[in-house]
């Protein structure tokens, strides 16, 4: 580690620790998305109202629905057919996790063009989590599907961060490093603060670590599967190695790398 990702480190973790740090706030568009999800007797129309008042977020819940994923025969051309559909909690999971999307803007275009590029590669561990998810397990694949659009929550406080502090801006390899060793604990800390429920509270901490046993699958082991998938470039162990391939009860001759399933990663965009 180089004497400015060190000392950045130091910096971002002593923030942590003291709450200095300035974390990313829910939209308030989600926050009232969840307190409907809580209400077990809302129909689809007073749901259709809440997600809505975001016509973009309305916008790409239809675009979702009618993904080659999901689709029916008949083209959703509204919200309220879109969410009866998908169902309310289903509808409910994934508008919180596309209206996250809102968050990832910055002020400078080279931080902005970084978060573009690490929302680009949520929505697609996303779309592939959410298959994996379905034909391989007995989880809810919309949550698979939200743990992936925030596996890589904790890296928006470094990057705001970075656009405050112009020696680790113009310095991507050093910001790459920060980016890898500080983001799980901040992706940690975010969703717990915004009381992410418990199976994805502490996935952004353990997604990285492929040597990961676990008593039985659960949406950590679907994400790591979904990233090493995305982008096998940047992993140097086959699939077949990790605990999480065992997990799923997946065999070397399981269709993991099927067409299909590489088209999920197109699924939310």
């Amino acid at each position: 580690m180089n004497t400015l990702a060190e000392m950045v480190q130091t910096q971002l973790l002593a923030a942590i620790d003291n709450d200095d740090l300035v974390l990313p706030t829910l939209p308030e568009v989600a926050l009232s998305i969840r307190e409907a999800a809580e209400d077990s007797e809302i129909s689809v129309s007073t749901l259709s109202k809440v997600i809505g008042s975001d016509a973009a977020l309305a916008a790409r819940l239809i675009k979702v629905v009618n993904s080659p994923l999901l689709r029916a025969i008949t083209e959703v051309t509204d919200l309220q057919t879109a969410i009866t559909r998908l169902g309310v909690n289903y509808s409910c999971n994934l508008a919180i996790g596309l209206v996250i999307e809102q968050i990832f803007h910055a002020r400078s275009e080279v931080i902005e063009q970084k978060m573009r590029e690490i929302w680009a590669k949520s929505l697609e561990v996303a779309g592939i989590s959410y298959e994996l998810c379905q034909r391989f397990t007995e989880l809810k694949p919309d949550q698979a599907a939200l743990a992936g659009l925030v596996h890589q929550i904790g890296v928006l406080p470094i990057l705001t961060y970075a656009e405050e502090h112009n020696e680790l801006l113009s310095d991507p390899v050093c910001l790459n490093h920060v980016i890898e060793q500080i983001q799980p604990v901040l992706g940690d800390k975010i969703l717990s603060v915004w009381e992410f429920p418990e199976q994805l509270a502490g996935l952004p901490g353990e997604v990285q670590n492929l040597d990961r046993e676990s008593a039985k699958v659960d949406y950590i082991d679907i994400v790591q599967i979904a990233q090493v998938l995305c982008d096998s470039n940047e992993w140097e162990r086959p699939l077949a190695a990790l605990p999480a391939f065992r997990h799923l009860r997946l065999s070397a001759s399981s269709p993991v790398l099927s067409e299909e399933l590489m088209d999920a990663k197109r699924m939310f965009r």
